[in-house]
């Protein structure tokens, strides 16, 4: 059974499911990119007129629509693309291991922390509300990172960088001095 939960970005909407939707973490897909992906789900639901963005992660997926299309309109085409693709398939919809990205084997023990922090205290907070913050890099002081999901383009999200983000990795890890969308 799919359930919706409403996040802070009015035009993102969380879709939870008890199965495993990514099995390889949280990735996002953008409809500019849409003719390059493989996974006929994901190629789909990006063709649903406006939508704009769609992030998966363990166990919800996050939709972020145009305004040019209603939740009334939009909301039960992605439970019923979801709940088609779980009667025919019982396995996630992100099953393939991709090379990712992976920071943690730096050898610069300030990366380690603020990987450390965003992971455990950041991210799921971030993922309640649909969306995902992914580490980039660290020079300067300046933390860079990239909003994902019902993050990107939020209004609040700037706030939430500066206030949330930036006070914790500030107060965990003293060489950081701020942190910047990337």
């Amino acid at each position: 059974m799919i359930q919706t939960e409403s996040t802070p970005n009015p035009n993102s909407i969380k879709f939870l499911s008890e199965k495993t939707i990514s099995a390889i973490g949280t990735e996002e897909f953008q409809k500019d990119n849409s003719k390059d992906l493989k996974n006929p789900f994901i190629k789909e639901l990006l063709e649903f007129k406006g939508v704009e963005l769609v992030l998966l992660s363990k166990n919800f997926l996050s939709v972020k629509k145009t305004d040019e299309v209603s939740w009334n309109d939009l909301k039960p085409m992605v439970i019923s693309h979801m709940n088609h693709y779980f009667e025919k398939n019982n396995e996630p919809i992100l099953k393939e291991n991709k090379k990712k990205e992976n920071f943690d084997d730096s050898n610069d023990e300030t990366v380690k922390k603020i990987i450390d922090v965003l992971d455990t205290k950041i991210r799921p907070a971030v993922a309640r509300d649909g969306g995902d913050i992914k580490f980039k890099s660290f020079e300067n002081g300046v933390v860079k990172v990239e909003l994902q999901g019902s993050c990107s383009g939020c209004p609040s999200s700037l706030m939430t960088l500066k206030q949330g983000v930036q006070n914790l990795l500030k107060h965990y890890v003293k060489e950081v001095n701020s942190v910047e969308a990337n």
